[in-house]
């Protein structure tokens, strides 16, 4: 399997472990909307490596001292700072 496709590779299990947070967190943060990992026809969670460097991200807001509300306005600013970004640079090629 590709890993750069974005495809959901890993199990809440390892992921838990990878980013060193509960498998409860990680629910919790797909819950409040800031996490939406691929799923098996069973239903079963499956997690990219798209997923790690949120779940990363997440990790540092909240040490950082932001409240689940604060984090989600966080990423939701970043994707579209992130988003502008790649806008303005395809506008330069242009």
């Amino acid at each position: 399997m590709d890993r750069s496709s974005g495809a959901g590779l890993y199990a809440i299990s390892v992921v838990a472990q990878l980013v060193g947070t509960g498998q409860q967190n990680i629910r919790l943060y797909e819950r409040r909307g800031l996490l939406a990992p691929d799923r098996t026809a069973g239903g079963t969670r499956q997690y990219s490596d798209a997923d790690l460097v949120v779940l990363r991200r997440i990790g540092e807001l909240l040490e950082e001292g932001l409240n689940l509300a604060g984090v989600a306005k966080v990423l939701e600013l970043e994707a579209a700072n992130a988003r502008l970004r790649a806008d303005l640079q395809r506008a330069s090629r242009r």
